[in-house]
């Protein structure tokens, strides 16, 4: 973390804005003290034997006007000292609150109350912020410490297993290199999945014309030897779908969503559809597909990484074909928003699950 740069202390704002009410108030003071002097002065005689003639008013004028003056001041400095400090107040309970939040506490907020005006647009912006940031925060603690469980489960089994495989002399080897496979084999795929997170989150990737339709074809072509085995049906077609993005990461939201309707179907005779669509708002991506029903309170949680739904559990197929490791959705929702799309869930009627992505169109028409 970057230390801050130390700068010299220097007057408060509040003191600057003191002066400045109080030099406001003596010039004008100064300035309606002079118009008296030489505009009105200007009509006294000025001659020896007049009383009062003009030197007795100027000199009976000045000693009034310097001690108005240090009234003026004193008045400028005491109530541009008050002002000031009650014009500044939402500045420091905003500073208050930055404090905190670098302090870490993101929780406390400045809660303006009054009528709007800058000050209170600013810190109902600082709140939102921090808001977000807390939300953002606490969804990151959650995802390191699934994660960590996660990636920690199969070095766990690892270490099970060779020390069983230790103390049995017995111990079948090619059987226990096939479960270490396995094992290993899972880990690679959360660390490559965790990997392809934080890149879609971090949105460092060039953006290319690329048809979502032929994605779409391609991901099916991909998966349709684990639907044959799953004895899934998929049906894909729809419109040619133009969109600016990565190729490699809409091909991965794609095979995402393939691949959860397939593994989160039904046991046998399932199907899954896939349609893109051209609409006037935006681009479309639909995946839909049967299954066992799944009440609305679920659908929400499927896209928080690591989850899978109460009966979505992660199980072995008739084929050792994964189901997935929790982050399915979780990287299809992060690539959408790196798009600046959007992700919906809906559950099907009958079972199952309709997944729609929205992605801006490339070129969109101008307001006429």
């Amino acid at each position: 973390m970057p230390t801050p740069r130390r700068r010299r202390r220097g007057i408060t704002a509040r003191w600057k804005l003191t002066l400045s009410y109080a030099g406001v108030v003596v010039v004008s003071g100064a300035l309606l003290l002079a118009a008296v002097a030489l505009w009105l002065l200007r009509y006294v005689p000025d001659a020896v034997d007049v009383f009062p003639n003009r030197y007795d008013l100027t000199r009976a004028f000045i000693p009034a006007a310097v001690v108005v003056m240090f009234v003026l001041l004193a008045i400028g400095i005491g109530g541009g000292w008050l002002l000031a400090g009650r014009m500044l107040a939402p500045l420091d309970r905003i500073g208050r609150a930055a404090q905190l939040a670098a302090q870490g506490s993101l929780s406390h907020r400045v809660d303006l109350e009054g009528p709007r005006d800058e000050f209170r647009d600013l810190a109902d912006v600082f709140d939102a912020m921090l808001e977000q940031l807390e939300a953002q925060v606490a969804e990151q603690q959650r995802f390191a410490a699934n994660a960590s469980h996660e990636l920690r489960t199969p070095l766990a089994i690892s270490q099970t297993m060779l020390e069983v495989a230790r103390d049995d002399p017995r111990r079948d080897v090619d059987g226990l290199i096939d479960r270490l496979q396995d094992v290993n084999t899972r880990a690679i795929e959360l660390t490559e999945a965790l990997l392809l997170l934080s890149r879609a989150e971090r949105r460092v990737f060039t953006r290319e014309p690329i048809d979502l339709s032929l994605l779409a074809e391609e991901s099916v072509e991909t998966l349709l030897p684990l639907a044959e085995r799953r004895r899934v049906t998929i049906d894909e077609g729809g419109d040619t779908a133009n969109v600016l993005g990565s190729p490699a990461l809409l091909q991965q939201l794609i095979m995402n969503l393939v691949h959860n309707a397939i593994v989160h179907n039904l046991p046998a005779d399932g199907t899954v559809v896939v349609r893109t669509h051209v609409l006037p708002e935006a681009v479309a991506v639909v995946v839909e597909n049967t299954g066992p029903a799944l009440a609305p309170h679920v659908v929400s949680t499927l896209v928080e990484p690591f989850q899978r739904g109460a009966e979505r559990v992660r199980t072995e197929g008739r084929s050792g074909d994964h189901v997935g490791v929790g982050l399915g959705l979780a990287i299809v929702q992060r690539i959408a928003q790196a798009h600046d799309g959007s992700l919906v869930l809906t559950p099907r009627q009958g079972g199952g699950l309709n997944v729609t992505v929205w992605l801006p169109h490339p070129y969109p028409p101008r307001p006429a």
